[in-house]
């Protein structure tokens, strides 16, 4: 996994700078699970705790089972049942998980990115980090 950590980190150092972002993840899909492939200013602790993410738990198994982009406004105060309390122990708010899809339209990852500031991304915002995040290397 530290090779391919290596690979992913420049890209989404990067990513979470030229998007305002204070922290991120790269999730990999590898079988049933999100496997975590990069992580910047995650606690060593979270990271331990996402390092494989179950279909539908957490916002980046939620993004991979709908396939699409979950967001929330305040990781600290979220009480949507979407964030998992491991989160809070990121020193961050507005946070969203982007589902990134192959050639044949299947996710193949979910990057996510987290704001210092508690607020709703809105639908513009949303395609922008989508459009960043489809970007991830192969």
């Amino acid at each position: 996994m530290h090779a391919r950590q290596a690979s992913f980190e420049p890209w989404l150092r990067s990513f979470v700078a030229e998007n305002g972002g204070i922290a991120g993840t790269v999730h990999l899909v590898e079988g049933d699970a999100l496997a975590l492939a990069a992580a910047v200013n995650i606690p060593e602790k979270v990271q331990e705790i996402t390092r494989l993410v179950p279909r539908g738990k957490g916002m980046a198994g939620l993004a991979w089972e709908r396939g699409q982009p979950v967001q929330t406004c305040n990781l600290q105060t979220d009480t949507s049942g979407d964030v998992r309390p491991g989160a809070r122990a990121v020193a961050a708010q507005a946070a969203v998980a982007l589902p990134v899809r192959d050639a044949s339209a299947s996710v193949r990852a979910v990057v996510g990115i987290a704001f210092a500031g508690e607020r709703e991304l809105g639908e513009d915002e949303l395609a922008r980090l989508a459009e960043g995040a489809g970007a991830l290397p192969a």
